[in-house]
């Protein structure tokens, strides 16, 4: 089942590269095209994530949609 997040809209409009995203949050750039792509990841990893936007964890649903 694929999981409804804003990730590639949040990165592009900050001129993140997946590879930048992914160094910023400690995970692979595959990592974040997975995500992207609607695939499932752990909760630590959305936390690192959002973290790596600038955004604060109360934020989370600005990202992902659970």
């Amino acid at each position: 089942m694929k999981e409804k997040n804003n990730l590639r809209k949040i990165r592009e409009a900050k001129l993140m590269s997946k590879a930048e995203l992914a160094r910023l949050a400690g995970v692979s750039a595959v990592t974040i095209d997975r995500i992207e792509r609607g695939e499932h990841c752990r909760v630590e990893t959305k936390r690192k994530i959002i973290l790596a936007l600038g955004y604060a964890l109360t934020d989370k649903d600005k990202v992902f949609q659970d």
